[in-house]
Formats: C-alpha cells, structure tokens, sequence
C-alpha cells in the first residue's frame, strides 16, 4: 500500500510542479503571483492589490510605485542595481486603470502636473495646485547611439530590426512606429499615438521598458538583456534619450526664464555702461591734455622774446 502511495504522490507532485513554476508574470518581475485553482494562476502587483495583466505591458505609472516599494517587501524582485536620483522616479499615485493622475504630490506637500506619461509639465506647488486634465504624450523621440563597428549597418535593415523588437518584445504595433533615421552611430525613433485604443499598448510603457533593458535593469520576469541583432551583427547601445512631446505645449512659468533673461540684460547694460564711461574718461583726458597743450602754446606766443 506504501509504495502505491508513494507513486500516486509523486504523480501529483510531478503535476503540480510545472503548474506552480508557470506562476509567474513574464512581462513584470514585481508582479506576485499565487496558483488560486487548477492551471488559474493571479498575478499582483507588489505591494498592492491591482492585478497584472502579463499578456502586456504593465503600466509605467504600477511600475514607478512598484520600484518605490521597500527591498523587504520586493524581496529577490528588487532591481539590482537599485535606483539613481537621474531616472526622475517618484511614488505616484495611479488611477485603478494604471493611468497617472493628473497631479501628483510628495510627502512634503508639493505638487505638480504631470502628462500620460509620469512626467512633470508645470511648475511645483503646494496642494492647492489645480490639475484640470491628464494631457496626453503624443510623441516619443527615442535617440541612440551604438558601438562603434569596422562598418556602418545598412538602414534598412536596422529599421526592419528595431521595428521587430518593439514589435515582438513590447508588443507595440508598427503603426505607431512614425520613423525610424540611422546615421551611424546615431539612431532616432519616433513613436506616435495620438489616441490609444484600450487593447493597444502605450508607448510611454514601451519607452520605459525600452529605457530599462538599455540600463540592464529588465523589467521582464527572465530579465534577459536586451540583445538586438542587425543581420546577425550585435546592435551594442551606448547611450539613450527620450524626449516627450505632448498634444499641448507645458505650462512651465516663466518666471525663471524672466530671470535668466534679466541677468543677461544686466550684465550687457553694465558691460554697455561701464565701456561708455571708459570712453567719457579717455576722451575727457585727451581733451583735457589738448587744453594744457593750447594754453601752453598761447602762453609762449604772448611772451615777448629777450632778444
């Protein structure tokens, strides 16, 4: 009877094993996941009850409060090389939909608007500050650089290799890729969505998943590094910039540009003044030097001679 036991339940383990080890979230490291059923698995958010959706990307607002989220709770789904003050996270506060709010405040009660894509458009405040809408990022400029090699890709082809990895890795339809421009080493991306239908992904999720596996900081459960290929050539990155262009222009003050321009103004009025008085000076020296010069020479004109 033992050894009937014995194999019945090494049956259920050898079943039970794959089921608990697909458990996870593919396209989020911080998502919790937990075998609810047979082959139903749920997937969280670290730290949070918002559920993920693996099939695609999790939103960039989820993912900035997962990473604020102490090491003890995150346990071994902590980013390695943990967080630099250069990459403008925050704790955000998010919509039940993953969207940000409109606007966003610190513990020390400042706030600021922000646009879909968690990225400050005003001026900070207190908490009286009025965010009326969540303006939308219409355009993504993504530059580049990589390795250079003995000899330039053909662009063609490096536009037909990053259009598939935003394709295949962030599942970002080809429509919204508007350009792709190679001059080598310099590569520009510019992605477009105007509107977002509700099964698409956005691409400020895209960028920012894009902007972490270039860190080597990879958002994906494997958290393989990202490796492109250009006709089976290494497409090593170097460096990277986003820039966000939203569908209205920021509301930044204009305060501190009224005081860059006033101190330029200053300083151009002083340098203005003080060469006027430099010449008001020579000239007055030269005149008065010419006076001395006229008055001497009157002085031996009237003198009669002893001769």
């Amino acid at each position: 009877m033992e050894p009937l036991f014995g194999v019945v339940l090494g049956l259920i383990l050898a079943v039970a094993s794959p089921a608990h080890d697909s458990c996870t979230c593919a396209t989020n490291k911080w998502a919790v996941c937990a075998q609810d059923g047979p082959g139903n698995c749920t997937c969280r958010l670290a730290g949070s009850d918002h559920p993920v959706d693996c099939s695609t990307l999790t939103s960039k607002c989820f993912l900035m409060k997962a990473e604020m989220i102490p090491l003890k709770e995150k346990r071994f789904w902590r980013p390695p090389h943990g967080l630099s003050d250069s990459d403008g996270i925050y704790n955000p506060d998010c919509e039940d939909s993953g969207v940000f709010k409109a606007r966003q405040c610190n513990q020390s009660s400042t706030c600021w608007c922000v646009n879909t894509a968690g990225v400050r458009r005003t001026e900070k405040g207190d908490r009286s500050l009025s965010c009326s809408e969540l303006v939308r990022t219409r355009w993504i400029y993504i530059e580049l650089t990589h390795k250079r090699s003995s000899s330039a890709f053909d662009v063609p082809d490096v536009e037909k290799a990053l259009t598939q990895l935003f394709e295949s890795r962030y599942k970002l339809h080809p429509k919204y890729i508007a350009a792709i421009k190679y001059d080598p080493p310099l590569i520009q991306i510019r992605l477009d969505q105007n509107k977002k239908p509700r099964w698409d992904v956005d691409i400020a999720d895209v960028a920012y998943y894009f902007e972490k596996d270039v860190k080597n900081d990879s958002i994906f459960h494997s958290n393989s590094k990202l490796s492109v290929s250009v006709n089976g050539d290494a497409l090593a990155i170097e460096k990277l910039r986003i820039y966000y262009v939203d569908e209205k222009p920021p509301e930044f003050c204009m305060k501190q540009l009224a005081a860059g321009i006033s101190a330029v103004v200053t300083v151009v009025v002083l340098t203005a003044g003080i060469g006027i008085a430099v010449l008001l000076i020579l000239r007055w020296l030269h005149t008065r030097k010419y006076k001395k010069f006229e008055s001497k020479e009157m002085r031996e004109i009237k003198t009669p001679s002893l001769e």
